[in-house]
């Protein structure tokens, strides 16, 4: 189902890394109602003098910053689903992290069931044998 690849401001951490996977796992179950055992999340950190805004590094502003990109099967959800998850997102991030620029993304991409899968299924096909049970 959902793979989510979240970059972070800051130097590596594998401590916070397991938390910001944490956090972002139960939001994706909880908010947008997605299977824990089938949600994947990565988690790259961009030291802050490469992140830039509007030309000027994470540095320079003494901030932070996120971008979030999650991948789910199309029309599995709501807009107000998908607004309260980027809502939810921000402000959990937010608290984890500190000051953060208001120029944080979360993008929702909302894929076709006959181009996406895992088990080298598509979420058509999977969906398709489930009604047949």
């Amino acid at each position: 189902m959902p793979i989510i690849n979240l970059k972070v401001s800051g130097h590596e951490n594998p401590a916070l890394a397991k938390k910001l996977a944490t956090v972002i796992s139960n939001i994706t179950k909880d908010v947008l109602n997605k299977k824990p055992e089938v949600t994947v999340v990565t988690v790259s950190f961009i030291p802050d003098n490469l992140w830039f805004i509007n030309s000027a590094s994470l540095a320079e502003l003494k901030t932070k910053s996120f971008h979030l990109e999650i991948k789910v099967s199309d029309s599995t959800n709501l807009k107000a689903d998908k607004a309260k998850y980027i809502e939810t997102v921000h402000r959990s991030l937010t608290s984890l992290l500190g000051s953060i620029h208001p120029v944080s993304y979360a993008a929702i991409q909302e894929m076709k069931a006959d181009a996406y899968g895992y088990e080298g299924l598509t979420i058509e096909y999977k969906y398709i044998n489930n009604q047949k049970k």
